[in-house]
């Protein structure tokens, strides 16, 4: 009927999901979010929320451990793990709570259940109670997320063998963790448990860690992992994890053996697109499992939309979120442009953090000096000094000639926070001297910024060579 809102039905309420959500409520429609486990998803409930907080917990001990080189005496720091998983896990279920108040207030229904299409304009929610419901649904956006990958050799228990969703439960510091993939789950979750007094060995089947990061990036964190105390094995493969009588093996490919008293599997994700009905109406996959999109999220059926780690475009909940709120925009006609990767900023949560934005080393060593790039350490920066910080730069990377920044590194301390202005400058295709001639806080991290950016700056007449 003409004049009536455009029904939306939401699958999934992650952080694509639920933003979404929130986007066509805002436009006017008539919103239905089907989730399963509670608003926020993996990423509020078991993922980046609690890892974060553990990691927070961690660098608490951390500090008060490392008092007394500040002159400080303080008590030696414990860690009671039940506690504060308690807390971990308390703080991720209000962060979800706020999540469906929010949703809620602003007229979004919510069924907890689990969603499938069954056709053009419908979508067949079977809830929790085990009642099924027929929904219309002019528009769909599918935002189911992803589980963690397991292997036949290597099942978790929940108890022994674990993944990252499920370490929650620990009640008490484990006395030996074999971490396997080194990956930015591994990684992050491996130095957590350093800081908070565990041994720890990292099983990495690649040359260093943190593979997919810069290279001068993940040399730091892998310096800083052995400095910690952490085992790192490169060139080691898993091939099976099986329980002992007080713990675990961990074997690897070339016949080595790692006990350990537990193990954490962080070997990848899978997406969650199976039963949805999504092959048997037209909904195109990858070889891989996931949701085929294009810039504006449309999948390969009219009106179906998808978002967040379903699609493998990026793992990360600033891009679910993006995608989402470009998928309603797009569907009902509001001002909307594609997504853009080329500015995503990312970050790895170990101490000290790695963060990215735009082009990489690789891309500018392949630009044939089109790129210019300046690694600046932090050792010298004098906050870096106030709080003992030592291993760390930033590196900017800039266009010849224009000098329009192009992207970014930032290793330290909240670089997460520090990665803003390089991220700002990507966006709005900054220069460097604009960079540099901004007024920054002494002394600060960012002060590094831009005199990184000083570095890039080309006089005039001077030659490009």
């Amino acid at each position: 009927m003409k004049g009536q809102p455009t029904s939306v039905v939401v699958l999934g309420g992650g952080p694509g999901g639920y933003e979404a959500a929130l986007v066509a409520a805002r436009l006017g429609a008539s919103v239905t979010v089907v989730d399963r486990d509670g608003l926020g998803g993996a990423c509020v409930l078991t993922d980046c929320v609690p890892s974060k907080a553990l990691i927070s917990t961690a660098g608490f001990v951390t500090n008060r451990a490392t008092g007394g080189d500040l002159g400080v005496g303080l008590a030696d720091a414990s860690v009671d793990l039940a506690t504060a998983n308690r807390r971990i896990l308390d703080l991720a279920e209000a962060q979800s709570n706020d999540i469906a108040a929010r949703l809620t207030g602003d007229g979004v229904r919510i069924v907890r259940g689990t969603g499938a299409l069954l056709g053009a304009g419908a979508v067949r929610a079977m809830g929790v109670d085990g009642t099924a419901e027929d929904l219309d649904a002019e528009v769909v956006l599918l935002a189911t997320g992803s589980t963690p990958r397991t292997m036949p050799t290597a099942q978790p228990d929940g108890e022994r063998i674990l993944t990252w969703q499920q370490i929650y439960s620990l009640t008490e510091l484990p006395e030996h963790l074999v971490v396997v993939g080194s990956g930015v789950t591994g990684a992050e979750l491996a130095h957590a448990y350093v800081g908070l007094g565990a041994r720890v060995t990292l099983v990495s089947s690649r040359d260093r860690v943190l593979p997919g990061e810069d290279a001068d990036a993940a040399t730091v964190i892998e310096d800083v992992f052995r400095r910690d105390g952490m085992e790192v094995l490169g060139r080691s493969r898993m091939a099976g994890v099986q329980r002992t009588a007080d713990g675990v093996c961990v074997t690897l490919t070339d016949g080595r053996t790692v006990l350990g008293s537990h193990a954490l599997l962080a070997v990848g994700s899978i997406a969650q697109t199976v039963g949805l009905g999504l092959v048997e109406n037209g909904i195109a996959l990858t070889e891989s499992g996931h949701i085929e999109v294009d810039g504006v999220s449309r999948t390969s059926v009219r009106g179906v939309y998808a978002a967040g780690d379903c699609t493998g475009v990026l793992p990360l909940a600033s891009v679910a979120a993006m995608q989402g709120r470009i998928a309603m925009s797009h569907a009902l006609g509001d001002a909307v442009a594609p997504l853009r990767l080329d500015v995503v900023s990312a970050n790895v949560f170990t101490s000290p953090e790695i963060a990215t934005v735009g082009i990489t080393q690789n891309e500018v060593d392949d630009s044939r000096g089109a790129a210019r790039s300046v690694l600046l350490p932090l050792a010298t920066n004098a906050r870096a000094k106030m709080d003992r910080f030592t291993h760390g730069f930033v590196k900017v990377f800039a266009q010849q000639g224009s000098g329009t920044v192009l992207g970014g590194v930032v290793v330290a301390p909240r670089a997460s926070e520090l990665v803003y202005p390089l991220t700002v400058a990507v966006q709005n295709h900054l220069s460097v001297d604009q960079l540099s001639s901004t007024f920054t806080i002494y002394p600060s991290m960012s002060g590094s910024i831009a005199e990184a950016a000083r570095r890039l700056h080309r006089a005039a007449g001077q030659p490009s060579g």
